[in-house]
């Protein structure tokens, strides 16, 4: 059974960030932008909008707050972006370098520690106009993994290199240190990335590893393993990402991660595989909507049912709340590739949009209707989201409806919004 939460409209209950209630009742309303003009610029006044996520898992009410900040203070970035005239994979990009320098999430700085004690990283970054993508594995001693993968899309773009040689868009471990060091990106640390909560955190682990195998009996480690699972669940499955589309319709996606803790020395998450991560596509002949996506979640299970891009091809469809909940129910809860899995643990953001009709069409205005959801398998997922002309972001904490299960069960909500630009 499927345990699903409203789909609201804007979701104009969600007024600030301080605001711990779902909406109560389903919404469909639309946000009407109006662009300031400017004469220098074709397209007058800047627009665009960004959803984020601090990962889908389980977020305290304790730390709410902390969540509910870092999230607004990435889309305030990406929107600052966005006003500048940067396009929807700069702005995508500035909103991940926010959730990765936040000591709350399992990016970047305070990154989960693996069985060694170390911080390796992941990330992604997919353009929807140019469809590059850039990507990062097991990465140490760089402050902002996310920046490595952009500039490896950007290299990407240039061309073939000397003695015409494929430019990469992936790399792992030491070479991809080496490189993004060969590229200007400074060096940072590993003990410096370490927070006092990560640190406290592995040791806690490694405890709880140590007494785990001194059981004697197959059993009574099962047992124990389980008992962990069930305590901690998806606490540690908080990736980053966000979906931003720009004035001109781009969209971009992005993904960060420190990945699970007590990982072994080498692994590599979904956060950097292509069509596990993100996925971003702008509209074309065969797709009549742009579509960008970020996961997070257990990684093993994004990757096996490669979630980002099967969620951006189901947003084609219609009825965008009916596909992104059929995808979620048949790719992933219920996807054969998981069929030996208690729990499917994972969640999404979702962003889609086309041109749209005016109620009274003019050559000097240009629409834009953006749909944005969310949905999860997991207790919580925290996101936040804003449009170029808003004056603050809007924050939530997601959760599962009372009396199901993570992993077996599904919530699922998100808005729309309408961005008015005026053409001289």
């Amino acid at each position: 059974m499927i345990g699903l939460s409203s789909y609201a409209g804007v979701m104009e209950s969600l007024t600030n960030a301080a605001e711990e209630q779902q909406p109560s009742s389903p919404l469909t309303n639309s946000w009407s932008i109006k662009q300031e003009s400017s004469k220098n610029q074709k397209t007058k006044g800047v627009g665009g909008f960004v959803l984020v996520h601090a990962g889908a898992g389980y977020h305290s009410e304790s730390k709410a707050k902390e969540y509910k900040h870092v999230c607004k203070r990435a889309c305030q970035r990406a929107v600052d972006q966005l006003k500048a005239g940067a396009l929807a994979v700069e702005a995508v990009a500035a909103a991940l370098v926010e959730l990765e320098d936040s000591p709350f999430t399992n990016a970047g700085m305070g990154s989960n520690l693996n069985l060694l004690g170390e911080i390796e990283c992941d990330a992604s970054i997919m353009d929807g106009k140019s469809l590059h993508y850039g990507a990062v594995g097991a990465i140490s001693g760089i402050k902002n993994p996310v920046l490595v993968a952009k500039r490896l899309l950007s290299e990407a773009q240039k061309g073939k290199l000397s003695a015409g040689r494929i430019p990469p868009c992936f790399l792992v471990g030491r070479g991809a240190h080496d490189w993004a060091v060969s590229h200007g990106i400074p060096p940072c640390p590993s003990e410096k990335m370490a927070t006092k909560f990560s640190l406290s955190a592995y040791k806690r682990n490694k405890r709880k590893m140590e007494l785990a195998e001194k059981m004697d009996t197959g059993d009574q480690t099962k047992k124990r393993r389980q008992s962990s699972e069930n305590e901690n669940g998806s606490a540690c499955l908080d990736t980053v990402g966000a979906v931003v589309v720009d004035l001109e319709g781009n969209v971009a996606a992005a993904v960060s991660s420190g990945g699970l803790a007590m990982k072994h020395s080498g692994r590599v998450g979904q956060a950097a595989h292509y069509g596990c991560g993100c996925w971003a596509e702008n509209a074309c002949n065969m797709n009549p909507y742009s579509t960008a996506v970020s996961t997070s979640g257990c990684g093993e299970h994004l990757i096996r049912t490669m979630l980002a891009r099967e969620c951006s091809a189901a947003m084609q469809s219609e009825d965008a709340h009916q596909a992104l909940l059929e995808a979620m129910q048949n790719k992933f809860i219920s996807s054969p590739f998981l069929a030996s899995e208690d729990r499917v643990l994972g969640g999404v953001i979702v962003l889609r949009c086309c041109r749209c009709v005016e109620a009274q069409p003019s050559q000097n205005i240009q629409g834009i209707l953006v749909e944005f959801l969310w949905s999860h398998t997991t207790e919580s997922m925290c996101v936040g989201y804003m449009s170029a002309q808003d004056s603050k972001a809007k924050t939530h904490i997601s959760r599962l409806p009372p009396g199901t299960v993570p992993g077996q069960s599904l919530a699922i909500e998100g808005g729309v919004c309408r961005l008015i630009n005026v053409v001289e």
